[in-house]
């Protein structure tokens, strides 16, 4: 029995050095840091690059809002790579002005595989732009997006992700959950670490790469999660991302459980992948480099899917330690509450902080707050079932909410 107590306090001090770890990078969001000194003074030449599959729906809003951003226009090109489109996408998107590029490939379907298609023949064109930025077909681009990149390249900076908001979070409690998230995440996790010197994380959509970081390579990734994996591959690389709070993109999140459920399963199993692939080199990194940036990264590989599970394990030998009469039932049901009100209550008033500082409006939400615990718990489920099964084939989310940028700024 004394075993069974060693193990349960050791997974004790683990969960709870990892979460107060957390706790303590998260409120660095709230300092204030002196802004990077520019390196040089420089309109640079950008592309624009949306990857789509089928969506006549949403497409011109973005081409449009990219139309319409506040930089000269002769800086930048809007390119548009219609991947396997059955619809109207490459039309529209050509009539409203975007250079468009079809692709045809039925066996590879992806993001990472468009990009990697695309990025390779501006490669060997040696096509004359300084860095690209990535986005979904559903987004629409705040005026000032381009601004703000060219800034961070000018301050040196060479992979900037920008602020992801959402087009749509009020519509239901699904598109408030992912709404709520994403504020957290963009304060609590990305701003938090740009603010501390470490690394925030591609998120997606909204970012910028400079060109020449992909010239050697490509764009070569292969996990259902490329923007979580070409996150890693620059850290393991010792190489800080940026973040651009001034960089403002707004994506359409699902308004459907089955969608979402659909989506989240997609995000795990990347997670996972990205989990076995490297985990092993960020680990290697640490020991090499000694930087708090590289253990920063693996807690992040850590921190997902094998925290959950040994949370798990540790409510599990909670009930064997009562069972076998080594604690009583108030103390196992203590052991539970102090794990089950964290994880379901305090994303709530989180979710509150966030948008109080951020000035987001609160009483839409309110329905998406009290129902953010069912959302999270919902994720919980998704990563106990991708434990056992995994679909890795692509499922498209369909795009409906066709919102301009005049929209978002009203």
């Amino acid at each position: 029995m004394e075993y069974l107590y060693i193990l349960q306090q050791a997974m004790v001090w683990i969960i709870t050095i990892y979460w107060v770890y957390q706790l303590i990078i998260s409120l660095c969001s709230l300092i204030k840091v002196k802004e990077k000194p520019l390196v040089e003074d420089k309109e640079h030449r950008f592309m624009m690059i949306i990857p789509a599959h089928n969506e006549e729906k949403v497409i011109a809003n973005l081409v449009e809002s990219l139309q319409n951003l506040d930089y000269d226009k002769n800086l930048y090109d809007i390119y548009v790579i219609a991947d396997n489109c059955t619809d109207s996408t490459a039309k529209i998107a050509r009539d409203c002005g975007a250079i468009v590029y079809e692709r045809f490939d039925e066996n590879h379907k992806t993001k990472g595989f468009a990009l990697q298609w695309f990025l390779q023949q501006k490669i060997e064109e040696d096509a004359q732009y300084d860095a690209f930025c990535i986005f979904d077909a559903d987004n629409i681009v705040d005026k000032n997006f381009l601004k703000a990149m060219n800034k961070k390249l000018n301050q040196g900076e060479d992979v900037v992700q920008g602020y992801r908001d959402i087009k749509n979070p009020s519509d239901t409690w699904i598109s408030a959950g992912y709404a709520i998230f994403y504020w957290t995440m963009n304060r609590f996790y990305h701003l938090a670490r740009y603010n501390l010197g470490l690394s925030p994380l591609i998120n997606g959509t909204g970012f910028m790469v400079k060109f020449d970081v992909v010239k050697p390579e490509g764009w070569q990734t292969k996990t259902l999660t490329e923007d979580i994996e070409f996150s890693l591959k620059r850290i393991i690389a010792g190489k800080k991302l940026g973040w651009a709070t001034d960089a403002i993109v707004y994506d359409e999140q699902p308004i459907g459980f089955k969608q979402s459920w659909s989506q989240r399963s997609r995000w795990t199993i990347g997670h996972m992948q990205c989990l076995k692939e490297y985990t092993k080199p960020l680990a290697v990194a640490v020991k090499d480099n000694k930087t708090v940036m590289n253990f920063d990264g693996l807690l992040y590989m850590l921190g997902s899917i094998p925290m959950f599970v040994l949370t798990i394990i540790l409510l599990i030998l909670n009930v064997v330690i009562y069972l076998t009469n080594g604690m009583t039932f108030t103390e196992l049901l203590w052991n539970g509450l102090r794990y089950v009100i964290p994880t379901f209550l305090v994303p709530i008033f989180t979710g509150i902080m966030i948008m109080i500082i951020d000035k987001k409006p609160i009483r839409p939400m309110i329905k998406g707050l009290v129902l953010y615990p069912l959302f999270l718990g919902s994720w919980l489920v998704i990563n106990f079932k991708c434990l056992f099964k995994r679909q890795t084939s692509w499922e498209k989310i369909e795009h409906n909410v066709s919102k301009s940028i005049e929209d978002m700024n009203k």
